[in-house]
C-alpha cells in the first residue's frame, strides 16, 4: 500500500450553546448551536432569530501522510 498525502475529515463535535461562524457557501454567517443530534444540527441566527435544521455538515480536516487507500 502506497504512502500518500491524504486529507482526513472527522465530524466536528459541536455542542449546544456554541457560537460558530461559517465563512462561504449558502450557510454563510454567524449562528448559535441550539441542538445537536447524531444526524442533525439546529442553529439560530443571532440577528434574524431564524432557526434552521440541517444534516450535520461541520468537519475538522487535516492533511497527513499515510497509507491510501485503506480497505474497510
Amino acid at each position: 500500500m502506497a504512502v500518500e498525502e491524504v486529507l482526513i475529515f472527522r465530524p466536528y463535535p459541536l455542542r449546544e450553546g456554541q457560537k460558530i461562524r461559517i465563512e462561504g457557501g449558502p450557510r454563510n454567517g454567524d449562528w448559535l448551536v441550539i441542538e445537536v443530534s447524531e444526524r442533525k444540527v439546529k442553529l439560530r441566527c443571532p440577528v434574524s432569530l431564524r432557526e434552521v435544521e440541517w444534516d450535520r455538515f461541520c468537519f475538522f480536516a487535516e492533511e497527513q501522510r499515510g497509507p491510501w487507500p485503506l480497505s474497510h
